[in-house]
């Protein structure tokens, strides 16, 4: 096969890749016929592979636009030569600089993606036989872009496989670091602090901080390897902590069953009164965890929501942990009144935990109580005397809601309003 290579016009030289790009539009067969807008969707696909930016993909969208037939056709000839003038590319183009349109253009035709067709005196028009056949054109020649179709479409496949394959390792990545913060998180539930999980959430830490910060596939499979594996053990650990509750029973179990003969319900303050027979004597006093650890041991998540369930229509996602109801109490007393250095107070008196239960309690009987943030005041002195205990409180607020089914729905959902003719909103 004997092949021309055409020159460009002016200081522009030949390069290797143009002679490739000429040399494989003249082998190609005579009958080859692509779709257009098909080669260039694999053309935007592979861009960064070829070298080619936005920009120059934004030029060559502009130049079959000046082919009049969507499809393209190795025997079309001179009609492959699309010969739109500077202004009217940049038009096209959507505006942009006529400097970035020449950078775009080398760029294609470096890429081996068009072939420049110069003129002697390197403008771009065409001639016409008398019948309006295109006789000769002098502009870009796109019949590379037949050529390469084949090639294009295998390059675009596989690049539209990378990229799958790195979307499913970052989304099974999400999910473990999800798995895995959720199960540190019931770990530490279950075990009523740190223990096991703190040395498990440094691994957590330590795997995530190894991520760069554009992480590839293989920087994701490590990770997500690591994450399994991580998950799996504490998914163990869960289930023999379970199963052991099961076998010896829990608190949850005794104060779920707790039955009064006594029909009466008494109020917070007359419960309060009664914690003084069960509160520990002044002076015994312990740590912040010791007391954390008191509460969650005595007084089971689950025993308290069902003591006070009006502290749901405060949750924003649901009270699943200790944490779900301190932040929600957090809630709750704005709600009710009763100011930041109060429960800041109750907080340190108590213990978060027992402050955030004791709140849900007050919320629960609020009708009955003239000032909530006077009488937290009152029961954080109590606290301080040694004369105050959770455990009546819920029982008789369980007492209430045993003996009025139905009662005590949200304040939220009812528009109850304080006794001070307040209405309760968050403040």
């Amino acid at each position: 096969m004997k092949h021309h290579i055409t020159t460009p016009f002016g200081r522009r030289t030949l390069t290797a890749a143009q002679i490739q790009a000429q040399a494989i539009a003249d082998g190609c067969s005579a009958d080859t016929t692509v779709h257009k807008w098909t080669v260039f969707r694999d053309v935007a696909v592979v861009r960064s592979r070829l070298g080619l930016n936005d920009r120059a993909i934004a030029v060559l969208d502009a130049l079959l636009t000046f082919h009049p037939e969507t499809v393209l056709t190795v025997g079309e000839g001179a009609d492959l030569v699309v010969f739109p003038s500077n202004a009217a590319l940049t038009l096209r183009a959507h505006g942009i600089a006529e400097a970035t349109l020449r950078r775009s253009l080398a760029a294609l035709t470096e890429a081996g993606l068009i072939i420049r067709r110069d003129s002697p005196n390197g403008k771009r028009y065409v001639r016409r036989s008398q019948g309006g056949v295109v006789a000769q054109a002098f502009g870009f020649d796109l019949s590379p872009l037949i050529a390469r179709a084949a090639e294009l479409a295998c390059l675009a496949e596989a690049v539209r496989a990378e990229a799958q394959a790195l979307r499913v390792s970052r989304e099974r990545t999400s999910i473990l670091r999800r798995d895995c913060a959720k199960l540190i998180l019931a770990l530490e539930e279950a075990e009523g602090g740190p223990g096991a999980a703190e040395s498990l959430r440094a691994r957590y830490k330590a795997i995530l901080s190894a991520l760069p910060r554009q992480p590839i596939r293989p920087d994701l499979d490590a990770a997500g390897e690591a994450l399994t594996a991580l998950a799996i053990e504490m998914s163990n650990l869960l289930i023999a902590h379970q199963e052991s509750s099961e076998m010896h029973g829990n608190a949850d179990q005794t104060d779920r069953h707790i039955q009064s003969s006594n029909p009466d319900t008494p109020d917070p303050e007359q419960a309060a009164e009664m914690a003084k027979k069960e509160a520990p004597a002044p002076g015994e006093g312990r740590g912040e965890q010791a007391e954390r650890c008191t509460t969650r041991n005595t007084y089971p998540l689950g025993f308290v929501i069902d003591a006070c369930p009006d502290i749901n229509a405060f949750a924003r996602d649901g009270i699943r942990t200790w944490r779900d109801l301190a932040a929600t109490a957090d809630l709750a007393r704005s709600a009710l009144g009763i100011s930041p250095d109060a429960w800041r107070e109750a907080r340190d008196v108590m213990g978060e935990d027992a402050a955030a239960v004791t709140v849900a309690a007050i919320l629960q009987r609020v009708d009955h109580i003239r000032s909530p943030g006077g009488y937290l005041r009152a029961l954080v002195e109590r606290k301080r005397g040694g004369q105050f205990s959770l455990g009546p409180i819920l029982q008789a607020l369980n007492r209430a809601r045993l003996a009025r089914p139905g009662a005590g729905a949200g304040l939220l959902k009812e528009g109850r309003s304080a006794p001070s003719g307040r209405a309760i909103a968050f403040g």
